[in-house]
């Protein structure tokens, strides 16, 4: 079986590729206070993705070069991740005291009824999380699924950057593990953060220091973007860039905004609701929100008035300390973006399979 996961260098570049950004950024956490110690932002020009799958390789291999360049990292090695329709976890139920080759063994024997696609066609991986409570006498297995060709492909031009891409993860997966490790966490309430970036909206729910949820939905603020690009006739590139460091003019949301946010708020209590009938939790009074999403003006305020909850903008940055050529102002004002990459820098704290 070929990992998605290796074992973690001391120093590791968080990057996410995005269907519309590259963010990268890397951490110095060996301290009390983690450091950042560099990050980046580009675009991605044109429209390189397909759903989730690489269509556009040279658009792509443009922005990460330009990404090393302004990272000016020691390190070349990279955690990176994937997402989309096709990318699967499930939380499977096993015997006990089982060795990692028995589980492995045991997984593929399933993984015929657990995974919709040839095993042949896929990368599988998995990780033994914690006993079951609701499978008395069994252990909950985190199995994940990802196929070879949208793994490979993001490999390949990662390396031509060129990085060196050490860890494969899920992004729903380095959003838990940002939330995990940067928010401070209440060990009585549910954790419940949504990351809504240009076309994907993850949902991750926290309970006891423990990931108990995480689902993907097909929803993000790609569609906002083209039409303010469409009224205004800018570039969506250009309206991305001014909506991430503030600079948009206040007559562009006037008229547009209140009904991309009565969407967006009907998304984001579907998913709630989704999260309450397959646990039979309670509905959470507030969340975190990150992502592209999070830039909007005064969307945290506009989301708790519609929905009757708390909404907190989720900077994965907010307690750190920063490198002396680090532009903090700059980061902070696009850290919601980078909770993903932050998620993927903390990769190295984990011991998962070789």
């Amino acid at each position: 079986m070929k990992s998605l996961f290796r074992k973690k260098a001391n120093t590791i570049i968080g990057l996410d590729i995005g269907t519309k950004f590259i963010k990268a950024v890397c951490l110095d956490i060996s301290d009390t206070l983690p450091k950042v110690l560099s990050f980046s932002s580009e675009p991605i020009h044109g429209m390189a993705f397909a759903e989730r799958e690489i269509k556009d390789f040279e658009a792509i291999s443009k922005s990460l070069k330009k990404v090393s360049l302004s990272l000016k990292a020691k390190t070349k090695e990279a955690s990176i991740a994937v997402a989309g329709t096709s990318v699967i976890s499930k939380l499977v139920f096993m015997d006990p005291d089982q060795s990692d080759f028995e589980l492995e063994t045991q997984i593929e024997l399933e993984a015929d009824s657990l995974i919709p696609y040839p095993l042949e066609e896929v990368y599988l991986d998995f990780e033994q999380l914690r006993p079951s409570q609701a499978h008395p006498g069994k252990v909950e297995v985190l199995l994940s699924a990802a196929p070879k060709d949208l793994v490979d492909s993001r490999i390949t031009v990662v390396r031509e950057a060129p990085f060196d891409p050490v860890i494969v993860d899920i992004e729903s997966n380095a959003l838990a593990d940002a939330v995990l490790t940067f928010y401070p966490l209440e060990s009585d309430e549910l954790t419940v953060s949504v990351n809504m970036g240009a076309a994907l909206m993850q949902l991750c729910v926290i309970e006891n220091n423990e990931v108990i949820y995480i689902k993907e939905h097909s929803f993000g603020v790609n569609s906002y973007i083209q039409d303010l690009a469409l009224i205004h006739a800018i570039d969506t590139q250009e309206v991305e860039r001014q909506i991430a460091d503030g600079s948009a003019p206040d007559e562009w949301f006037k008229d547009s905004l209140s009904t991309f946010i009565g969407g967006m708020q009907q998304q984001i209590q579907r998913a709630l609701q989704m999260f309450v009938a397959t646990s039979h939790k309670s509905m959470p009074s507030k969340f975190l929100l990150s992502g592209g999403a999070a830039n909007l003006p005064n969307i945290a305020e506009e989301l708790s008035n519609d929905m009757g909850m708390q909404v907190d903008i989720f900077n994965p940055f907010k307690n750190m300390t920063f490198d002396a050529k680090v532009n903090e102002t700059e980061l902070m004002n696009i850290a919601p973006q980078f909770a993903v990459a932050a998620g993927l820098a903390t990769r190295r704290l984990a011991q998962w399979h070789k």
